[in-house]
């Protein structure tokens, strides 16, 4: 586990562009014939499936073949629901249904590993795919409550982006967080940074954040004139801990907690704010519907969402099978068009449609002043700023 962690810290937004730039270098004619290639759009909507399977897709030869689900099996995926498990359905859910003739289940949860504990000892664990986020991927592989994965039932381990392909978990999106305005509110001289966000006498009005203090700390700094690359380094020292709160204490009264996904956008549209902090994603799907919001991606904060096999599940092998598929380059490259998520295997980055890419937060536009969220630090101080976040929130 402790290799993971090193791993994570290794990730910075030059070194993730680079990466990006190799995985998008020479695509060219060879990419017109994978996007040929590439699976139809996903059916309509449903949260379960069972239908006729076709002929099964083509494997990479390096990977072996894992047991074929019986006709009319169930498997259980559990992910955090709205729209981003709305993508999932139509990228990953309803075609596999359909490829493999069997009943997928949708659960959804908080992102917290407490029920998956619960399960593990009753002996009853019922879930079999799950998503999570970089800190519980590696918390719970930690703690034995998330399966050691065996690659060779997936994909090649290096075709992954850098700190994607974990012990216990492997990457199927890259997303950030990023701030948000309407453009109904601002129609001339928006905001166009993250110090405009804390900025409310240039911009007055109600912002929202979420109510956690990762993340808010570190805009805070950045805010605050602390160069991205010195921002952990900072807020691993007690003074600096004390100036991203004084920095937080310029706009206290102004802002709005949000604390699930959905509200972000909701806010922004009924106009209880004018900015807010929200997942890339959330924002990217209002726009499509028509929103009149923009995206500041200065100082967007990045990170990961991944899958993994809770301990102790009945369905392992069928586990194995859905993440295999899902992480198929071909596969994998769909979850974009309903979603503004970006691939994490590499082969997948040069199957997203080029007019979609610019919306991505990997797009190279958008990672000029990224950071990369630190889980080894989160996982040595969260305890002890959240509870100063929630004494300071309580003042």
């Amino acid at each position: 586990m402790e290799v993971c962690v090193k791993h994570t810290l290794k990730l910075t937004a030059s070194s993730l562009a680079i990466a990006l730039a190799l995985a998008l270098a020479g695509c060219g004619e060879e990419k017109k014939k994978e996007e040929a290639a590439a699976p139809a759009a996903a059916p309509a909507t449903t949260t379960e499936t069972t239908t006729a399977a076709p002929a099964a897709t083509q494997e990479a030869a390096a990977t072996p073949a894992a047991p074929a689900p019986a006709a009319g099996s169930q498997i259980t995926i559990v992910s955090w629901g709205g729209a981003y498990q709305e993508s999932q359905r139509k990228a990953y859910y309803e075609p596999y249904a359909k490829e493999k003739n069997v009943k997928v289940v949708e659960e959804e949860y908080d992102g917290e590993l407490g029920k998956v504990k619960a399960m593990k000892e009753a002996g009853n664990v019922t879930w079999d795919v799950l998503d999570v986020d970089t800190a519980h991927a590696l918390a719970g592989c930690d703690e034995g409550l998330l399966e050691k994965l065996d690659y060779s039932k997936i994909a090649d381990r290096t075709k992954f982006l850098p700190n994607t392909a974990l012990d216990c978990a492997v990457g199927s999106i890259a997303y950030s967080t990023i701030f948000a305005y309407s453009a109904d509110v601002y129609k001339e001289n928006p905001p166009t940074t993250l110090v405009d966000l804390f900025d409310t006498t240039k911009y007055p009005g109600k912002r929202a954040l979420l109510k956690k203090p990762f993340g808010n700390l570190e805009w805070a700094l950045a805010a605050d004139g602390v160069a991205g690359a010195d921002i952990y380094k900072t807020l691993s020292t007690p003074e600096g801990v004390d100036r991203a709160f004084k920095k937080l204490d310029t706009i206290k009264k102004d802002i709005v907690w949000w604390e699930a996904g959905a509200q972000p956008p909701e806010l922004l549209a009924n106009g209880e704010v004018v900015m807010t902090s929200a997942w890339n994603g959330r924002i990217g799907n209002a726009i499509k519907e028509g929103k009149n919001f923009k995206i500041v991606w200065d100082y967007q904060e990045f990170d990961w969402d991944l899958w993994s096999i809770p301990a102790g599940t009945k369905n392992i092998d069928m586990a194995y099978d859905f993440i295999k598929f899902a992480s198929d380059p071909k596969n994998m490259s769909q979850q974009s068009k309903y979603i503004a998520y970006a691939p994490t295997h590499v082969d997948a980055i040069a199957l997203v449609d080029p007019a979609i890419a610019p919306t991505l937060p990997t797009y190279p536009d958008n990672m000029k002043t990224a950071i990369s969220t630190d889980w080894t630090f989160w996982a040595d101080n969260n305890e002890e700023l959240t509870k100063r976040f929630n004494a300071w929130l309580a003042q």
